[in-house]
């Protein structure tokens, strides 16, 4: 099938979305916001340089480093015109990278409560936007072609109304024919059904004050001596939260015959058009008045879960064998339709009947029996604990399984940097999980104190250790810990950086493939041009897999 293409103009929101860029300055905002590091500012930035060009960065680089704001507010730090500003801001909304919303604050003295129209980026999906190809990917393996190149329009344009997903589809070389039209119908019904593509979130979602039994820290019942407080929720994630629609609207998509119906009727109408007219223009809708437009996009969310899955499965698979890889992609599609957050730390239960059921229908599956898949299930639920049993039910654990590929990707970065006895050093204390001595770290690997105090000594200035020093008389011991939650967060930042040079990387080969072409490939030129297009790939693929360990790190 030819590739769609749109021929409306699909980069200008809906007017519920156009009429909310007005600008009005709020009182200090007192929510908890989500926090980007130094360098994973720097990487969105330069993928939204990259995708939509300067100014649009400046906006995006702006609302990233200062959180949400109003107009009047991005106005005055990007020193751009208030018109510029708009049409950034519009740029992003259309690609899902911006939230507008309105906040309600607590008024002055003897006065109301305001509300405050703000911007926020999306700095999750802006990282997605170097995802698109593995998207694809999930859905190549699952569906048709049409079903792709339905995805990759959605994605090449962010948010389009069915209107103008089938005049794509009508202009296109298969289209034309009512078939086709069904056709198309019936695969964005798949894709809705899939939990693929999904109904655009509320244009600007309304945020009330809380009330004092919100405002208060959330706490976990149990002991009075053991009070747990869990963390507030962050404005990113209270503004997602009350601009998704009901569930029921939002995976929702209704077939509709009368698409398929020759296209010349539909625009040979003229005297509906006047009946609809002189209905509008006499006060009464008559029955014509339109029905607000729906806008579909790409549900990232679903495809971060799949690609979780993908990731535990190999987890499973290098850490176990293939038949526990195989009753474990069971387990997981087999509580898939019950999983509604990507940081989970859990799944629902699972019987031994249900999870047999799932596991019999794959090739590989119909080999075991159901003593067999018992016997992998322990060994599932052996150290290190993948899964968890729970009268006499099974729970697949995410975290724990996160918790090992981060700890491994930590190791592996170790290793490579500061070489094999620092690494075993790493590893024990972070199997230990609290301080230990110098001595005891160099009896326990069997190192040279000397060499052994040299080498902490370098994991620490590099922010890979902590160390705290014990006086005990005229004696000073040192004591050495991992203190893997700090650690995550610099080991994240630091892929971020490599993801930001990794990316300027292929930008300058790309220029450097266009300059050879330019210049033509014949000759001595050829042997340079194919060189570069290894050099590139390569770089493409190094990028690909450090997103992996990205998203093991952020997204998971």
């Amino acid at each position: 099938m030819a590739q769609l293409h749109v021929p409306k103009n699909p980069t200008q929101p809906s007017s519920s979305v156009s009429h909310s860029l007005h600008s009005q300055k709020p009182k200090k905002q007192a929510l908890t916001t989500a926090m980007v590091s130094q360098y994973g500012i720097k990487y969105a930035v330069h993928i939204i340089t990259n995708h939509f060009g300067p100014l649009v960065a400046k906006v995006c680089d702006c609302l990233l480093k200062k959180g949400p704001l109003p107009l009047r507010e991005i106005v005055r730090y990007t020193e751009l015109s208030e018109t510029l500003v708009r049409n950034c801001l519009l740029v992003l909304i259309q690609h899902n990278c911006l939230q507008p919303f309105l906040l309600e604050e607590e008024g002055g003295f003897g006065e109301v409560n305001k509300v405050s129209s703000l911007y926020m980026v999306l700095f999750d999906n802006v990282l997605h936007r170097v995802r698109f190809s593995k998207f694809m990917a999930i859905v190549s393996q699952e569906f048709n072609k049409l079903c792709v190149d339905l995805i990759e329009t959605l994605l090449q344009h962010g948010r389009l109304s069915s209107e103008q997903i089938f005049d794509g589809f009508r202009d296109s070389t298969e289209g034309s024919s009512s078939g086709g039209m069904e056709a198309l119908q019936e695969n964005i019904h798949k894709l809705v059904m899939a939990r693929y593509v999904e109904r655009c979130p509320i244009s600007e979602p309304f945020l009330a004050l809380p009330s004092e039994e919100e405002a208060a820290p959330a706490r976990r019942r149990g002991a009075k001596s053991a009070k747990v407080f869990l963390e507030p929720e962050t404005l990113e994630q209270r503004v997602l939260a009350a601009a998704v629609p009901p569930e029921g609207m939002r995976f929702s998509f209704e077939l509709n015959p009368e698409i398929g119906a020759d296209r010349e009727k539909a625009e040979n109408s003229s005297t509906g058009d006047k009946r609809k007219h002189d209905a509008l223009e006499s006060g009464t809708d008559g029955g014509f008045v339109d029905k607000q437009v729906v806008l579909w996009r790409v549900n990232c969310e679903e495809f971060t879960r799949r690609l979780r899955h993908k990731i535990c499965i190999e987890i499973v698979r290098t850490r176990l064998d293939d038949e526990a890889a195989t009753v474990f992609t069971a387990m997981l599609n087999a509580s898939r339709s019950e999983e509604k957050k990507i940081k989970t730390a859990s799944s629902v239960p699972l019987s031994e009947n249900s999870i047999y059921a799932e596991v019999i229908k794959s090739e590989k599956g119909r080999n075991m029996t159901l003593d067999y898949v018992i016997s992998v299930l322990v060994g599932l639920s052996s150290s290190p604990p993948f899964v968890r049993v729970i009268d006499n039910s099974y729970s697949i654990d995410y975290k724990h399984i996160i918790e090992v590929a981060q700890t491994d990707e930590v190791e592996s970065i170790v290793y490579k940097k500061y070489g094999k006895d620092a690494y075993r050093m790493f590893r024990l204390l972070s199997k230990t999980g609290r301080f230990l001595e110098t001595d005891k770290i160099s009896d326990s690997i069997f190192v040279e104190k000397k060499e052994t105090a040299n080498m902490l000594s370098k994991m620490w200035q590099g922010d890979y250790l902590q160390m705290e020093k014990l006086v005990a008389g005229p004696t000073q011991f040192l004591l050495w810990k991992v203190n893997m939650i700090n650690l995550r967060e610099r080991v994240l930042d630091d892929m971020f950086h490599a993801s930001l040079n990794l990316s300027l990387r292929v930008a300058y080969e790309l220029e450097q493939q266009k300059e050879i072409l330019h210049l033509g490939v014949d000759g001595p030129m050829k042997e340079k041009y194919e060189k570069l297009k290894k050099v590139r790939f390569l770089l493409e693929s190094s990028r690909m897999k450090l997103d992996d360990a990205i998203m093991i790190f952020h997204d998971f």
